[in-house]
Order: structure tokens, then C-alpha cells, then sequence
């Protein structure tokens, strides 16, 4: 069980931003082997893909809900990978997740939430004025 480990949420006003981080294991895991991404769960509701970026960091992909307004990023060198929230909205209030892709197709981007591996404690994030 790979561990990724989630930072950055906490309460901000509509209209605000956040920047989460999340840390893979510099051993044991080869980072840049793998397509990672950001999902969240909402407060009663299943959990959502929100975000995807390639190995390289070249390509990235995101859900309707977050599209221009938030942006994935990934720096190989630390094994970490970051998601820059802007505008935030109530509605994006939600525990966001890690995730890395699963075997076999670990190198394609993809925006089914069944083909990612996620288990951290997460981050909350809130959003209300």
C-alpha cells in the first residue's frame, strides 16, 4: 500500500483560493512511473474525480465542475504533486484525495474514478463565508 500523504486544506471565503500538496513515499515507489491525481467526496455524496497529469507533467485533465478554475501540477523531483485552487465555491467543499492510477494503465490519464487508487487521511477543505 503505497502512502500518500494529503496538506494544504482548510476554511476559506467564496471567491478565495488554496493550494494542496500531496507527498509520495521517496522509496519504493516509482513516482514517474505514474499518472496521479486529485478526487474529493463531498459531505454525503461518493467520491469525484477532480483532476489527472501525466508522468511528465505535460498533459493534464480535469473535470467540468473544476475547469478553469483549478490547476494540477507535479514536481518529480520531490515526488509530490499540487493542486491550485482559484474561485473557490461552497460547492467545492469536500475532503480531496491523492490518487495514484492503477495497474495495468498506470500511464493514462483517465477521469474514471474506478481506475485510481486513493486512501490517505486526505485534506478538508471548506468553503463557506
Amino acid at each position: 500500500q503505497v502512502q500518500l500523504v494529503e496538506s494544504g486544506g482548510g476554511l476559506v471565503q467564496p471567491g478565495g483560493s488554496l493550494r494542496l500538496s500531496c507527498a509520495a513515499p521517496t522509496s519504493g515507489f516509482i513516482f514517474t512511473n505514474y499518472v496521479m491525481s486529485w478526487v474529493r467526496q463531498a459531505p454525503g455524496k461518493g467520491v469525484e474525480w477532480v483532476s489527472a497529469i501525466s508522468r511528465t507533467g505535460g498533459t493534464t485533465s480535469y473535470a467540468d465542475s473544476v475547469k478553469g478554475r483549478f490547476t494540477i501540477s507535479r514536481d518529480n523531483a520531490k515526488n509530490t504533486i499540487y493542486l491550485q485552487m482559484n474561485s473557490l465555491k461552497m460547492e467545492d467543499t469536500a475532503v480531496y484525495y491523492c490518487a495514484k492510477k492503477r495497474p495495468p494503465r498506470i500511464g493514462t490519464i483517465s477521469s474514471d474514478i474506478g481506475e485510481y487508487d486513493y486512501g490517505g487521511q486526505g485534506t478538508q477543505v471548506t468553503v463557506s463565508s
